[in-house]
């Protein structure tokens, strides 16, 4: 599995090429925004490592115009303490953050719960096995989802996202839940990563067949997917 990461800080750039080799994986540099996007569009790499702060295009932009063309898993690196960056990076498409400074043993965590998720599907279904709630289905074997038999392009932590709802359709799931299968970590009473992340998914998916709200948020609680779609 080939890793890019885009940083220009050349140093720390080195730094994680060491480590994520040692971790058994390659790794292609880019520090600046203008190469970081050439290198992510040429599909290389099975994810990406991209931060905020770039020369020439900042990581969002970057990000926006990757989600254009793949949907490559990507991980952001922000400033710690700059909510914002980390919310703005979710609505538009990245897979997961990290604040900097950060251990790299962490960053090599994130990446394999999100390789993770990538390679098989979660729940307790076998491999393969669908699921159809409403005018909604996600194929797992295929790793497809549609709704109303249109193909709605998702990304790889939306899609789980959307396994783990649907296999509990009718029956809330704890953010606490959520936040293990999907994340790979447990939930923080300060991440709003799922939060946003079901925003992203419900604004995908619309509202359902008889315009009600598909994914519906149980105050204090987590959230629960329509049995009627």
């Amino acid at each position: 599995m080939q890793i890019l990461v885009v940083d220009d800080d050349v140093e720390l750039c080195e730094l994680l090429r060491d480590y994520l080799t040692s971790e058994g994986f390659a790794v292609e540099l880019a520090h600046d925004g203008p190469a970081g996007l050439v290198a992510a569009v040429s599909d290389r790499s099975g994810l990406v490592v991209l931060d905020v702060m770039l020369p020439g295009l900042s990581g969002f932009e970057v990000l926006r115009r990757l989600r254009e063309r793949s949907a490559v898993p990507v991980v952001m690196l922000t400033a710690r303490g700059d909510d914002v960056d980390r919310i703005v990076g979710l609505e538009m498409g990245a897979d997961d953050y990290l604040p900097k400074p950060f251990n790299p043993r962490e960053l090599v965590a994130r990446i394999r719960a999100i390789l993770r998720r990538a390679e098989k599907p979660s729940g307790s279904a076998p491999e393969g096995e669908g699921l159809a709630v409403g005018d909604v289905e996600l194929r797992r074997s295929s790793r497809t989802v549609l709704r109303g038999g249109e193909e709605v392009v998702l990304t790889g932590v939306e899609f789980a996202l959307l396994d783990a709802l649907l296999s509990a359709a009718g029956r809330v799931v704890s953010r606490d839940e959520l936040a293990r299968k999907v994340l790979g970590r447990e939930h923080s009473p300060y991440d709003r990563s799922i939060d946003v992340h079901v925003s992203n998914l419900r604004r995908k998916l619309g509202p359902s067949v008889g315009g009600g709200e598909r994914i519906k948020t149980v105050r204090g609680s987590g959230y629960v997917y329509a049995a009627g779609g």
